[in-house]
C-alpha cells in the first residue's frame, strides 16, 4: 500500500511510519516541525520530509490511505485534499485496530502506569520468545520500535485516553475493543479537552463498554473512581480487582515473594510499580505464561525509558528522570524514590509543560503532590505559555498551589542548572520529572551535575 502520514513527527506516528515501512509499504509523510529522536530516526530510513510544512500537492489518487496525527488541524490543506479525493483517512488508533481486528487484543489503560505496565508485559513476552504485535508509549530496552504490526495472533496496546485525531474526537482507547483490559486507576488529566473530572471519568466508562463479551477487565481495586463506575453493575465479561504485590526492601533493593521462586529481586521499585507488576502478571497469566516464567523474566526488566530512568549515579547520589507531570504521577514518583532511599534527602524538580499543568484552574490538583521531597523545584517556560496561548501566572500563584515549605519556582533553564550545581550531593538524590525538557535543557547533563 501507499500510505501518507500527516503529522509524521509525533511519537506514535513516526514509530508507526517505521513499522509500516518495515512491512514493505510505501510510506511518505509531512509535518511543520519534527524534533529528535523522531527526526534522526525518520532520516535514517529515508522517511524525513524533504521540506517542512504542508503541501496539498503531496496528496494524489495513488495514495491508498492517510493516517492523520493529532498535531495536525482539521483545516490542514493536505487533509482537505485527501477528503476531496475520497482517500480513506484513519487516526493511528483506528488504523491499528484495522491491523488487529482478527487478533487477540490486550489493552492497558489508566491515567498513570499504563506505559510501565504495558512495558512489563512486552518484556516478559519477548524474554519468552513469544510472537506478538504491540503499541507502547516509550522505548523499552531490547525493542527497536514502539510499534510492531505483523501476522502474530496477539496485539498488546497501551491505551491512551487522549483524542484520536482532529476529525476523530473519540479517545484512542475507544477504537481497540479489547478481549483483555487493564485500568490502572483514574486521576484527572487533559483538562484542555476534558474540563471536568466527571467528563474525564466518562471516557473510561465508555471504554469499559467496548470490552468484548467473555473478556476480562483487571482494575486497581483501591481506586475510588473505578469503584464508583463498577459498583452494582453487571457486565458480559469478568471483573478482576487487583492490588500491589507485597514486597520487602533490603539494602535499597526491592524483592517480591513468588510461590515458585521464593524472594525475587527487582530492578524497579515503589508501591505504584508493584501495582503495575500485579496487573502485568495477571495479563501474562491469561496469555498462558506460568508464574515461574513470569518472575524469571521480570527480574531482567529495568523499566521503560523516562520512567525512573537513572541518568547518573555516585556512591552517595542518584539522578533519576521520569515522565511524571500530572499530580497523581508526581505524588507516586516522589513517594517511590523517598521510600527506596529513606536515608537520603531528595531534590525533586518538575516542569509545568502540558496544557493541563499550565492551566491555572488546574493548579489546586497539585496541592501536596511533592510533599515528600525535601526540596521541591517547579519549572515553567514563559515561551511555552505563549506558544500554547495560555494566560500567564505568577511564581507566587505556583508556590501557593503546591503548598511545599521548601519550594523554588524557576523559569530559566540556566537558573535551574545553577541551582542544581550549587547543591551538595552527598546523601542526596535528584529527581527530574517532565513530559518536556525543562525549557530545552540537556537532561543527562543536568543529571551529571551530581557527579561534580
Amino acid at each position: 500500500m501507499r500510505i501518507h502520514l500527516i503529522a509524521i513527527g509525533g511519537s506514535a506516528m513516526h514509530n508507526l511510519a517505521l513499522a509500516l515501512q518495515y512491512n514493505h509499504h510505501t510510506v511518505t509523510g509531512s509535518d511543520d516541525e519534527i524534533y529528535n529522536p523522531a527526526k534522526d530516526r525518520l532520516e535514517a530510513k529515508g522517511l524525513l520530509p524533504k521540506k517542512m510544512g504542508w503541501d496539498p500537492a503531496r496528496i494524489n489518487e495513488g495514495i491508498d490511505a492517510i493516517i492523520l496525527g493529532m498535531h495536525a488541524r482539521k483545516d490542514n490543506p493536505e487533509l482537505l485534499k485527501a477528503q476531496s479525493l475520497g482517500i480513506p483517512i484513519f487516526s493511528y488508533p483506528a488504523f491499528l485496530y484495522e491491523a488487529a481486528k482478527t487478533k487477540q487484543r490486550v489493552v492497558i489503560a489508566g491515567s498513570h502506569g499504563k506505559t510501565t505496565t504495558t512495558s512489563m508485559v512486552l518484556h516478559v513476552l519477548k524474554y519468552l520468545a513469544c510472537d506478538f504485535d504491540y503499541l507502547v508509549g516509550a522505548i523499552i530496552e531490547g525493542f527497536d520500535n514502539m510499534v510492531r504490526i505483523s501476522t502474530a495472533d496477539l496485539m498488546v496496546l497501551e491505551g491512551d485516553e487522549y483524542l484520536s485525531s482532529p476529525i476523530d474526537l473519540r479517545p484512542k482507547i475507544m477504537h481497540y475493543q479489547p478481549h483483555l483490559a487493564v485500568i490502572t486507576g483514574i486521576a484527572w488529566d487533559h483538562i484542555n479537552v476534558f474540563p471536568t473530572f466527571k467528563g474525564y471519568v466518562q471516557q473510561f466508562e465508555q471504554f469499559i463498554e467496548t470490552i468484548q463479551p467473555g473478556g476480562k477487565l483487571f482494575y486497581y481495586k483501591n481506586d475510588k473512581a473505578l469503584q464508583e463506575i463498577l459498583a452494582g453493575r453487571s457486565f458480559d465479561f469478568d471483573l478482576i480487582p487487583y492490588e500491589a504485590f507485597p514486597y520487602e526492601l533490603k539494602d535499597q533493593k526491592t524483592y517480591v515473594q513468588s510461590e515458585a521462586l521464593g524472594l525475587v529481586p527487582l530492578s524497579i521499585f515503589g508501591q505504584h510499580n508493584l501495582e503495575n507488576l500485579r496487573a502485568a502478571f495477571l495479563i501474562c497469566q491469561e496469555l498462558g505464561i506460568a508464574e515461574d516464567q513470569f518472575f524469571e523474566a521480570i527480574q531482567t526488566f529495568k523499566g521503560a525509558a523516562k520512567r525512573l530512568q537513572i541518568l547518573a549515579e555516585t556512591k552517595s547520589a542518584i539522578a533519576f528522570q521520569d515522565f511524571a507531570h500530572a499530580p497523581s504521577k508526581l505524588k507516586a514518583t516522589v513517594k517511590a524514590v523517598k521510600a527506596q532511599y529513606p536515608q537520603r534527602s531528595l531534590v525533586a524538580c518538575m516542569e509545568l509543560h502540558t496544557f493541563s499543568s499550565l492551566n491555572k484552574s488546574f493548579f489546586p490538583e497539585y496541592r501536596n503532590s511533592m510533599e515528600q521531597a525535601d526540596v521541591a523545584v517547579v519549572f515553567y517556560s514563559e515561551h511555552t505559555l505563549k506558544m500554547k496561548k495560555l494566560p500567564p501566572f505568577t511564581k507566587a500563584e505556583v508556590k501557593a498551589a503546591f503548598n511545599h515549605p521548601n519550594l523554588v519556582v524557576l523559569t530559566d533553564k540556566q537558573d535551574l542548572r545553577a541551582f542544581l550545581k550549587a547543591q551538595n550531593w552527598d546523601d542526596q538524590n535528584l529527581l527530574l520529572m517532565s513530559s518536556g525538557t525543562f525549557g530545552g535543557s540537556d537532561l543527562p547533563a543536568l543529571g551529571q551535575l551530581i557527579e561534580a
